[in-house]
């Protein structure tokens, strides 16, 4: 059996994002001071392409967090801010061409969308429906982990 692994940032009073998202504000207005803990850190920036970066008490954290994953699921909102239908589909997500996956990425809508190949070894898959997405997923996952940036009700609780 797969295992779960939710990798995501969440304030107290529940919230992942600031308000407001939209292609200036990825994270929405003030959203950044969420994921202020992780984002200089050499291990993340490594994985986005970037050089240097702090090394502190929470680097293992987020190797380890990011080793062995057999496919990630994430929200539509995480992909982009596109709303409603795909339209002419142009947009490939927040990261370029080379996002910091390299493995599939599951991403739930209610809209769907032939995949999306990217360089590096990421193809984003547009599922929709519960059995959509425990099919494909499944398949992907093999015995690896999944890693999940959607809140627990999203995909743990459906895992």
């Amino acid at each position: 059996m797969s295992k779960l692994r939710c990798h995501i940032s969440i304030s107290l009073d529940g919230y992942l994002a600031g308000p407001d998202q939209s292609e200036e504000h990825p994270l929405g207005q003030g959203g950044e001071r969420l994921h202020g803990w992780v984002i200089p850190l050499a291990a993340w920036r490594r994985s986005h392409g970037e050089q240097g970066g702090e090394v502190n008490q929470s680097t293992p954290v987020v190797e380890e967090s990011r080793q062995n994953i057999g496919a990630a699921v994430m929200g539509r909102n995480m992909f982009g801010p596109v709303r409603g239908a795909w339209g002419d589909e142009q947009w490939t997500g927040w990261w370029g061409d080379n996002p910091p996956y390299h493995y599939p990425v599951f991403v739930l809508t209610h809209h769907p969308r032939d995949p999306v190949e990217m360089e590096g070894g990421t193809t984003f898959h547009f599922v929709t429906g519960k059995e959509g997405r425990r099919q494909q997923g499944r398949h992907a996952l093999g015995w690896r982990p999944c890693r999940s940036a959607v809140p627990g009700s999203g995909v743990a609780g459906r895992a």
